[in-house]
């Protein structure tokens, strides 16, 4: 993410013209693997998910294409690589996930491709998810603004992955038995959000979780931003679709 507006809504925005309630996200499923451009990725949208999935004990591993190098303009790229994993470890142990993995594809110019969906196939195949979990990969927004083309290359090489962790004659080079178990792909900030997990008993945990990210947050040069604020806001906005409590939203695609 680069800045707090590219989530999609700012914390004063609104769902009024998104009426319909969302269904609950599927419980019948133990691991998860969440599939990521940048460090903070999961915690601008839905860390707090993971931290109520974690402590009712499911397993969520992360795997970033890139380390999140360019995401400081104050800060030089090898530098900020090494600093910004750092966070992004941390950030994931308070939400109780602790297999974080960086391809280290460059920062703001990962392409989509075989190499990318190869790697992101790998560890389908290592990982064995139930549940795969992507960033928008959507042209646009909720707010309308463009996506990131990170995000969206990403996101569509993770969906593409899932089919191909599990053909046995694609990426026969990877020696990994072929994993067909995936059973939802959920979409972290999608204009196009169905289903929501109630973050009730653990968004102080997703909020901490995005603090970790210190130098990022500062880095962004927003200190009229109050972080546990605006993303209260944010989960309270999302629960009047979910029963007035505090979520979550994701797109939910069954496999």
């Amino acid at each position: 993410m680069r800045n707090f507006g590219q989530t999609g809504r700012a914390p004063s925005a609104t769902l009024a013209t998104m009426v319909d309630a969302f269904a609950p996200m599927p419980e019948d499923w133990s691991r998860a693997l969440a599939v990521l451009a940048h460090p903070d990725d999961m915690e601008f949208g839905a860390a707090s998910a993971v931290a109520h999935w974690t402590a009712s004990g499911r397993t969520v591993a992360y795997l970033l294409a890139c380390r999140g190098e360019a995401g400081i303009d104050g800060m030089d790229p090898l530098l900020a690589a090494d600093v910004r994993e750092a966070e992004q470890r941390k950030s994931a142990a308070v939400v109780g996930v602790a297999s974080v993995e960086f391809l280290d594809h460059a920062d703001g110019v990962i392409e989509y491709g075989v190499p990318l969906r190869r790697a992101i196939a790998a560890a389908i195949r290592r990982h064995r998810p139930d549940l795969v979990i992507t960033f928008n990969h959507h042209d646009r927004y909720i707010s309308g603004r463009f996506n990131s083309p990170d995000h969206r290359n990403v996101g569509r090489a993770a969906i593409d992955a899932v089919g191909d962790a599990a053909n046995r004659w694609i990426f026969r080079d990877l020696e990994l038995e072929p994993w067909s178990g995936v059973k939802y792909l959920a979409v972290v900030n999608s204009p196009q959000a169905s289903h929501a997990v109630d973050v009730s008993d653990s968004l102080d945990r997703g909020i901490a979780s995005l603090q970790e990210h210190r130098a990022y947050l500062d880095g962004l040069n927003r200190p009229d931003v109050d972080v546990p604020a605006a993303f209260t806001a944010i989960a309270n906005e999302t629960g009047t679709r979910f029963g007035g409590r505090p979520a979550v939203a994701f797109e939910l695609v069954s496999c």
